[in-house]
Order: structure tokens, then sequence, then C-alpha cells
């Protein structure tokens, strides 16, 4: 009789919001709206862990032009970086989001109608707590993307927005209870283990999940409310936690056009080699490069102090990024061994990563371009083959149209291959992480379980190893040489970059021999500048290095909230709209108005829900702009 009650107040469900909009109004409405083949609890969670992974449409918006390039993980010239926006593509990420978000509230509340009518099986509860784990993950996603957000919307209520603040204290209460009520006795049966595309409802996995979950979110408020980032931390980090390989979330990619293509993959987008990585891969760890490529590219590796040729007059050089203005003609003499894995070197055809993309034409291969003079006529004619570079972002002015070799996809390094075809599993949370996490904790003085020295080099390791590079692990941990942002490895070498160090280079004019002062960058929004080697810093960038690909989104909330690592400035030639505060009198500074903040809200929340949206931009300390800071994070 339970039975046939509970199916029949889902039907009379269907019909109250069989009108509803697809966007966030949907996520609040009464969640138990679902048909009579959708009522098991394991067919939610199944449907917004895929959904979730995105969709090509999806992942180039939100994924590659939003998160990667804010993150500065590729060089994209243009949108979010330099503090643009797109309404439509945010549009239709959002809408998206909202459906993974509805779709893991209905696991939530249909699994606990279930046990209130008593049509449950023995792990119903357990399946409550996994779907309230992976929505915590979801609200987290939309917060830390557009700001205030709906809380009580997901109890049945109305949907009422509120502060940054209290989302996450939400957030990280949800976490542990649902973490605390999980039973690991009750196991979920292995016919449906399929319908978890991530762990296979291993629930172990689960809660170490929620625990890490717990300790990134509770990591996050450090600079704004310490002692309950410390409490939260502290207790999710005595528990089971993410440690191994074998603990990471990550779910199978594929290729085609469906939620779990590679988010990646579209042909048309390279993913350079950004400026921000190139400083910091440049002689981190040093490990030479003649141990990590061919004998056939030993003859394009160059010196140790030579900076390249110098094209003043072809690259933006109103900038803090401390390479501006050369063209490295070749290969550096040492580099993080992550780099010839993850990125590309032009003309290196035979490398089993090369990216072909776009497979409809020939600029993959093709690695001369031309420097125009200011009549427009060829100048200098450049054959990138072997040649490793990344160029600042910014507008170059006159300078741009000149140079046709800086942008093209033949002519610098690009994304890998290994992240565009679909052989990979995206990941949303590894090993690495947690031992960053930890040895952040342990730097600020938390009870962590294990030494912040050990998490590090934990860390480290997960990470040369993901990359098939561990081999050089010892030594590259022992490693006190400086990269271009002043940072090295050793973490028992914490002194300070000299304050400028003599390079070689040559006129890429006259071919006349020069040398050049190179000044490690000033980074204001940590320690004033005044900080490039500490313990904090070491993690982040290591950190951070170790999150790219799959995790930009986490890449751009460190250096929100610490102004970590380093971010070059861009170039100012000429004035940029969307970053006014950004001048050629100020261009040296690190600012955090140089820096995108947030995405701003949609047109169709504004259009669907005026009244919630008045309220989500109350909420925020600057109006609804892409440079307002978010609660947690540094604010101007």
């Amino acid at each position: 009789m339970k039975k046939l009650i509970y199916l029949t107040l889902i039907f009379a469900v269907i019909l109250l919001v069989s009108s509803c909009t697809d966007g966030f109004l949907d996520v609040n409405t009464d969640p138990k709206a679902a048909s009579f083949d959708q009522v098991q609890v394991e067919y939610f969670i199944n449907s917004s862990i895929t959904g979730a992974q995105m969709n090509p449409h999806d992942a180039e918006r939100a994924f590659v032009l939003y998160w990667k390039t804010a993150a500065r993980q590729h060089r994209v010239n243009g949108a979010l970086a330099l503090g643009g926006y797109n309404d439509g593509w945010t549009n239709d990420y959002y809408g998206s989001l909202s459906r993974w978000l509805r779709t893991a509230n209905l696991a939530v509340t249909v699994g606990e109608e279930q046990i209130q009518e008593g049509v449950n099986f023995a792990y119903t509860s357990n399946l409550i707590q996994v779907a309230r784990i992976w929505r915590a993950y979801l609200m987290s996603e939309f917060t830390d993307n557009f700001g205030p957000m709906p809380v009580e919307g997901f109890q049945g209520e109305n949907p009422e927005f509120r502060d940054v603040e209290t989302v996450y204290n939400f957030l990280l209460e949800e976490l542990r209870d649902a973490v605390n009520t999980m039973d690991l006795g009750t196991p979920v049966p292995s016919s449906i283990q399929r319908f978890d595309k991530a762990y296979g409802f291993d629930l172990e996995k689960w809660v170490r999940y929620g625990n890490s979950m717990r300790m990134r979110l509770a990591m996050r408020l450090s600079e704004v409310a310490p002692s309950v980032a410390q409490t939260h931390f502290e207790e999710a980090a005595s528990g089971l936690i993410i440690t191994g390989p074998d603990h990471t979330f990550s779910v199978q990619e594929g290729g085609g056009w469906d939620d779990l293509t590679a988010v990646m993959s579209r042909e048309w987008n390279a993913q350079p080699l950004s400026a921000t990585l190139n400083n910091l891969y440049l002689g981190l760890g040093g490990i030479t490069t003649e141990r990590q490529v061919p004998a056939t590219m030993h003859d394009h590796i160059r010196p140790e102090n030579y900076l390249g040729l110098r094209l003043e007059n072809h690259l933006g050089t109103h900038t803090n990024d401390p390479s501006a203005g050369f063209w490295k003609d070749g290969l550096p003499h040492t580099i993080d061994p992550r780099a010839y894995q993850a990125f590309i070197v032009p003309g290196w055809f035979d490398n089993s990563n090369f990216s072909h993309f776009p497979s409809w034409t020939q600029d993959a291969f093709t690695v001369q371009r031309n420097l125009l003079d200011e009549d427009g006529e060829v100048l200098k004619t450049v054959d990138a083959t072997g040649h490793w570079n990344a160029t600042p972002l910014g507008n170059w002015g006159d300078k741009a149209p000149r140079n046709q070799l800086a942008a093209y996809v033949g002519t610098i390094p690009r994304l890998s291959q290994r992240f565009r075809t679909g052989n990979g599993e995206r990941i949303f949370f590894a090993d690495w992480e947690t031992h960053f996490l930890i040895a952040e904790a342990g730097v600020r003085g938390w009870s962590v379980p294990m030494s912040a020295k050990d998490a590090y080099e934990a860390g480290v390791r997960s990470s040369l190893a993901y990359f098939g590079v561990d081999q050089f692990a010892d030594e590259y941990l022992r490693s006190e040489s400086f990269n271009r942002a002043g940072t090295s490895v050793s973490w028992d070498h914490t002194t300070e970059p000299p304050a400028s160090v003599a390079k070689s280079y040559i006129n890429g004019y006259t071919n006349e021999e020069g040398t050049f002062q190179f000044t490690f960058p000033d980074n204001h929004l940590y320690a004033n500048g005044n900080v490039k080697n500490d313990h904090l810093t070491k993690i982040i960038t290591q950190k951070y290095l170790a999150q790219l690909p799959y995790l930009p989104l986490e890449a751009w909330n460190d250096h929100r909230r610490l102004g970590l690592p380093f971010f070059e400035n861009p170039s100012v030639e000429l004035p940029i709209t969307n970053l006014p505060a950004l001048n050629q009198g100020n261009f040296m500074e690190s600012r955090v108005s140089f820096f995108p903040q947030r995405i701003k809200y949609p047109s169709r929340l504004s259009n669907e829900n005026p009244a919630g949206y008045q309220q989500a931009v109350g909420y925020l300390n600057g109006g609804d702009e892409v440079l307002t800071p978010l609660w947690w994070a540094q604010q101007p």
C-alpha cells in the first residue's frame, strides 16, 4: 500500500512541474518529479555525474574558455582573462549546471521519500549520502563561479539566494554529516555499480572523497574564516581521505559528442602554453632538456642563461612578465619535466603525443611564419622548429598584426594530444591535491596526519608519476634551481633569489649579441611582493602545476584566494577596456583588479527570476561584475 501511495505521489508531482523552465528555478521545484522508470536513486546519481562531465558544447565554454583561461592553464587572449564575458556561454553553462544540481537533488529527496514510505533498500541511505557528497561538489562549483546561490531550495523551499559564507558553512556541515552517516557495513550490490562512473559505489572511496572535498572547501576559507577552516580541516583530515592514485575521483572520457566526450577535445582550441606556466616551468627542478628529449632534438637546446631573440617591436613588453620581449629560438637548457609531457614542441612531428589539430588544415605542421615591418612587408621569416615560447596576454597595439608567429598553431607549444583524444580520465580530485592541502595546513600550524614537508614531497611525487616522469623525482626534489618566478623545488631551500641575473640574448633585428639583467618579478598579491621562495609559494606552485590540465577551477580558486602562483599582467601597449585599472603607469605591480574574479550571472536569471537575481547581487560586494571578488578571495 505504501509503495502504491508513493508512486501515485510521484505521478501527481510530474503534472505540477511539467511546465517548469530548464533553469536554476527548476533546481528548486518539488524534487519528487520523476517518471515511473526513473524512481531509483542510482539513476539520478548516474545522470548527474555523467552530465557534469560536460558535453563538448558546455566544456568548451565553461571548462576551456572560462576556467582554463582564467587559471592561465593556456593562453587565450580575450574573454575572461582580460575581464571579458559572454552571456551566451554563461547561459548555456548555467542551464546545464542547474540540471546536474537538480538531478543530484532528486537522488537525495527521492531516496528520503522511499525510506519514509518504506519502499527502500537496505543500501538506500548510503546512496543518499553519495548523492549529498556529489551535490556538495556541484554546489561548490556553482558558488565558486558565480557567488551567492540558493541553499534552502534543496529542502523544497522557494529559491532564496544566500551569501557565499552561508553557502560554504552549509557545504562543510553537509559533507561532515554525509560522511558520518555513511554505513560502510552495508555495501551497494554489484548489480547497480555501473550507475556510478567514478567509484562504482565503493563507499569507502566516497567517504575519502567527501573528507578530502571538505578539506578543499575548508582551506578555501583560510584567509577569511581561519578558525572555521581549521576546525573542519582537522576533523576531515583525521578520517579516511584520498591518499593514493586508486582513490582518485575520475571518470573515463571518450570521443564523439556526448556528456562523456573529452572536455578538451575540440580541435579548433589549440590551448597553447601560457606565459604563466612557462615562467613556472623554466629552470624549475634542474632537469636538463637533453635528458628529456631524443637526440634528434638536441641541436635545438640553447645555453642555460640564454633568453633568446630580442624582438621588442613585435612582442608585448608593457607587462611584468620577466620574459617579455624575448623569443626563445630553441629549447631551454633546463625545464620542469612535466612541461614536455603537457605541451608539445613545435616541429617535433614524430612525438607520439604531437597534436595535429585542427586535422582539416596543415597549420599544426607549418613551422615557418613571418614578422612584418611597419609597412606590412616581410621583415624576417622564422622557422619555429624546436622553439619553446609563451607570450603575455594583452593589447599589443600595432605589434600584434606585425607578428604572425606568436599566436600561430604550428609555431607555439600547445596541449599534448594525450589529453585531447578521449583515452584518459577526467580528474575531479587526485591524491596530490590532498597532500598539498595537508602541506599548506601544516605550514599554517594546523594538526595534520603527516609533516608539511612529507606531504609536499608526496604531492610532487604523485604528480610526476601521473605525467610519467617520476624517474626524476629524487633529483627534482633536491633541486635549488630557481624558475623565472624565483621559486625552487627543495623544501629546505628557502633562500630568496638574487635581485637580478645576467643573461645573454641576440638582437632579433641585427643579430648582435647582448647582455640583459633579468629581474625576478615582484608578486604584490603575496607578502607585498617581498617573498618568492617560502614554503607556501612552493606548495601552491607545485599544486598549480599538478592540477593541469583537469582542475583549472581549483587553480583559479587558489590564485583568487592567495595570489599564488605568480600571474603576469596582460601587456598594455594600448588600454584594455575590461581591465580599466591596469595601465602603463602600474603594469609592474600586481593587483586584484587586474585579474578576473568570477563569472557574471546569466541574463536568464535576471529575466526569469528578477527578485532572486537582485537578492544574489545584493550579497556581492561590488555588483554583478567579472572583477568583483568573492567573499573568500583577496579583496582590492
